[in-house]
């Protein structure tokens, strides 16, 4: 193996919040975490000789974004990796990326105004919408034998109401795992157009996608509709770096991106870009290109063990390998148990943190979301917990 993905790094003790923090959200401490989605895997060498070199510099003064070297850095990704032509001009530098979303709701959208949302959903995006005072409404996906599909009828249904004035997109989707098609991505921007809707368009797990999909970012889609498509990501999942701090968003509307700049400087003062976040971006768009692709493989690997594990020793889970994202998200519907009961096993008996289904969706408290980017011995070794906890349940159940 070219790099060392297997290497286990203990990460306790280091504010983590998958680790150290773990009672905050599961009500007990040492367990085995497969929660929120960064990775239990160093960033490559590129970056991390980088920010030593940067480090030994010694000053860490105030620092520009707007420059050829971080938008062409960018530039260069989206030409390499997806074929898009990306002006340089409409990239922005943002602290996150919720707050570019959120932001830009506000700038498209007035309080009361509908925001649609595919659901399951990212659990970041329904509390954003709400502090907002916007209206959450959702487009539930259609889970046909596991592999989720937009249900376009209902979508134009939703697109369609007088005060829908923004679909906030996923893509590749958390937590279901699909990529998008380029037919679906044309339906979807051809239905905004119609309806004058906007479509901010969060790609933040842009570079995980699994063979043979391919990742199309809806910049390249929106033809008659360019000013109305707003993508957000960031290079934070790619390179395992939000600790870092630092997003971007492409913003072709030069209204907008005015308006989006005016806010990020003269409103909230966050204009200074972090150092650390910004050269980490830069080095792994110009230097980690082969580790990106290494790693995807890896993490294939990751969710090809966990569909394995529960065919052979937990049948009654159902489980389809994800096109992107390192989220394997596992359905249980077909257990007996509720998810209180499960949540319950997996923490007490088994020891193992893994994310209720119901953060994600009022309809999906039958699944589980689990975190996959770590080495591959931690995956077995929650996998084994889990069935501890399940098959201590089936007994306090007399089966």
């Amino acid at each position: 193996m070219k790099y060392d993905f297997d290497r286990v790094i203990d990460r306790r003790g280091t504010h983590c919040t998958q680790w150290d923090y773990v009672e905050d959200r599961f009500g007990m401490p040492d367990l085995l975490p497969f929660t929120i989605s960064d990775m239990d895997i160093p960033s490559p060498t590129a970056i991390l000789k980088a920010l030593e070199n940067r480090v030994k510099h010694g000053i860490f003064g105030y620092t520009r974004w707007n420059h050829r070297e971080f938008k062409g850095a960018v530039r260069r990704w989206f030409a390499r990796r997806f074929s898009a032509d990306i002006d340089e001009d409409w990239i922005v530098y943002s602290p996150s990326v919720i707050y570019s979303c959120s932001k830009l709701i506000g700038m498209l959208s007035e309080e009361g105004d509908h925001v649609v949302v595919q659901t399951p959903a990212y659990d970041a995006f329904h509390p954003m919408v709400k502090a907002l005072r916007r209206r959450w409404v959702p487009n539930e996906l259609k889970d046909v034998q596991g592999r989720y599909e937009l249900d376009f009828a209902d979508l134009e249904k939703k697109l369609a109401h007088p005060k829908a004035k923004i679909l906030l997109w996923c893509s590749p989707h958390n937590p279901t795992g699909r990529v998008w098609r380029r037919w679906e991505l044309e339906e979807v921007i051809r239905l905004c157009r119609k309806h004058r809707v906007a479509v901010i368009s969060d790609e933040i797990h842009m570079d995980i996608v699994y063979a043979p999909g391919r990742h199309i970012p809806i910049t390249q889609v929106a033809d008659g509709h360019l000013e109305g498509v707003f993508l957000c990501t960031s290079a934070s999942k790619t390179f395992n770096i939000p600790g870092l701090g630092g997003s971007y968003a492409i913003l072709p509307n030069p209204d907008i991106r005015r308006r989006f700049l005016t806010t990020l400087k003269e409103r909230d003062g966050l204009s200074s870009a972090s150092i650390p976040g910004t050269l980490a971006t830069i080095e792994g768009y110009n230097h980690a290109e082969d580790w990106v692709d290494s790693l995807v493989e890896y993490l294939q690997d990751n969710m090809k063990a966990v569909s394995s594990f529960l065919r052979r020793h937990l049948p009654e889970f159902r489980f389809t390998m994800p096109e992107a994202t390192y989220l394997a998200w596992i359905d249980a519907s077909r257990t007996p148990f509720t998810e209180e009961e499960l949540q319950e096993a997996l923490i007490r008996r088994g020891k193992v943190a893994i994310m209720p289904g119901s953060v994600y969706g009022a309809n999906t408290a039958s699944f589980l979301r689990m975190n996959v980017g770590c080495p591959r011995s931690k995956v077995l070794e929650g996998l084994k917990r889990m069935k501890t906890a399940v098959d201590q349940l089936h007994r306090d159940l007399g089966d």
